[in-house]
């Protein structure tokens, strides 16, 4: 239900004044952000070509920013685990907000540390999207998931 409702959003915000949607839109622009905090000039623009995001860092473009870099089809896998195997109401829905925000906050934190490492390492690419990329976003996901698992479905099942 949640990846219909996501597909029905991306198919409603084609065409809209945020390009290539609002959430890829935004995580380009946050992302741009934290790179200007740590001391680089980023600049993000759209892509003429595709639903995308430049980004260019120091007047060098490292990466494009795709709706897949959002992290919302992550953010659906981690509910869906989540509420598959939930406790009461108030507990998995404040677990849901955390482990969501968590897991948006890490993905830009990522797109960061790829982007930066594109800059000064561009022949890593393919380590840097593939092994890098899974490793941090996948893995926290994995994390968050067991930590649910072994601290409220487990102590559940053992009280009944």
């Amino acid at each position: 239900m949640l990846t219909l409702a996501y597909k029905t959003y991306l198919d409603w915000s084609d065409g809209s004044s945020y390009y290539p949607d609002y959430i890829t839109n935004l995580t380009a622009r946050q992302s741009e952000a934290l790179i200007d905090t740590i001391g680089y000039d980023a600049q993000i623009i759209e892509h003429p070509n595709e639903p995308s995001m430049k980004l260019i860092i120091n007047n060098k473009y490292v990466a494009r920013v795709i709706e897949g870099c959002n992290s919302i089809s992550i953010i659906i896998l981690f509910i869906s685990f989540i509420v598959a195997f939930r406790d009461t109401a108030r507990k998995t829905i404040i677990y849901l907000l955390a482990g969501s925000t968590l897991i948006y906050s890490v993905n830009l934190i990522r797109i960061v540390i790829l982007s930066v490492g594109l800059y000064h390492y561009p022949w890593r690419r393919e380590i840097l999207h593939t092994v890098i990329f899974p490793l941090i976003i996948y893995g926290m996901v994995f994390l968050l998931w067991m930590f649910w698992v072994r601290r409220f479905t487990i102590s559940r099942l053992r009280d009944e």
